[in-house]
């Protein structure tokens, strides 16, 4: 029930008019199915600045893809500005070079790189890891198969389903987040588990420090950003001080009970 409440229904306040093949049941479990599918490295786009850019190019970090279209005055622009949010806290607890967003224009005959563009300067959005896109109607309509988008045309603009996705490095779609407003932690925990690896490996330095930033590196809602916390060293701490404790309990009671060493008499 939680994810299906987070699914905004329409770009109109209201949701009469709604396309009727507009089910959100039926879209949930579309998007779900999408989990471990890998993207084509093939797909084509062309950025706002005019310069073309595969999937493919942007493979070897997370993914972020946000899907809009920019005649949208209403939801399209809120969960825009929630990605940047939540990707602004992300790379500054994970690295400012540590994921890439991109935001597609679905509506292809409209959503020029010019549009695209303007989109994001009306926003304040010009960050170096977050390209906005435009394709043409053949790729986009393979790109929402793959990641199990919903959008219907309708008098107002489109409804559609209010969801970002997050990719893995390889182009594996990893986890969708849903909702025009969510919380921080929905898209930096997800990319935590990808930049860090959720089942980081301790065979070499590196792999240690990924599994302490991982589980040390936490969210204060507070200040609205994650911090390193120490707390998991204290622990430690504390339980060594202990074990030590109750070790030498063990050993002097021993002793003194006298199953020590005994000197010949």
């Amino acid at each position: 029930l939680g994810p299906i409440l987070a699914i905004a229904a329409v770009d109109s306040a209201s949701n009469h008019g709604r396309d009727p093949r507009f089910d959100e049941a039926t879209a949930l479990k579309m998007s779900q199915a999408a989990i471990g599918r890998t993207l084509d490295a093939s797909y084509r786009f062309t950025a706002s600045d005019g310069k073309s850019i595969t999937f493919g190019d942007l493979r070897g970090k997370p993914l972020v893809i946000n899907l809009v279209y920019t005649s949208c005055y209403h939801v399209c622009p809120t969960i825009t500005q929630t990605v940047a949010r939540a990707a602004r806290v992300a790379w500054g607890a994970l690295g400012a070079d540590s994921f890439r967003v991109v935001t597609i224009g679905f509506d292809t005959p409209v959503d020029t790189p010019e549009r695209m563009r303007n989109f994001a300067r009306e926003r304040g959005l010009d960050m170096a890891q977050w390209y906005f896109l435009s394709t043409d109607a053949a790729t986009m309509q393979a790109l929402i198969t793959d990641l199990g988008f919903t959008y219907f045309a309708s008098p107002k603009g489109f409804d559609h389903l209010a969801q970002t996705t997050i990719v893995d490095a390889g182009g594996k779609i990893y986890r969708p987040v849903y909702g025009d407003s969510f919380a921080v932690p929905s898209l930096v925990e997800p990319l935590k588990d990808l930049v860090f690896g959720r089942k980081a490996s301790t065979k070499n330095w590196d792999g240690w420090i990924n599994g302490v930033k991982l589980y040390c590196t936490v969210y204060d809602p507070t200040t609205g950003r994650y911090k390193f916390s120490y707390s998991i060293f204290v622990a430690i701490f504390t339980g060594v001080l202990s074990l030590g404790a109750l070790a030498w309990f063990i050993v002097r009671t021993w002793r003194e009970s006298g199953g020590g060493p005994r000197r010949p008499a």
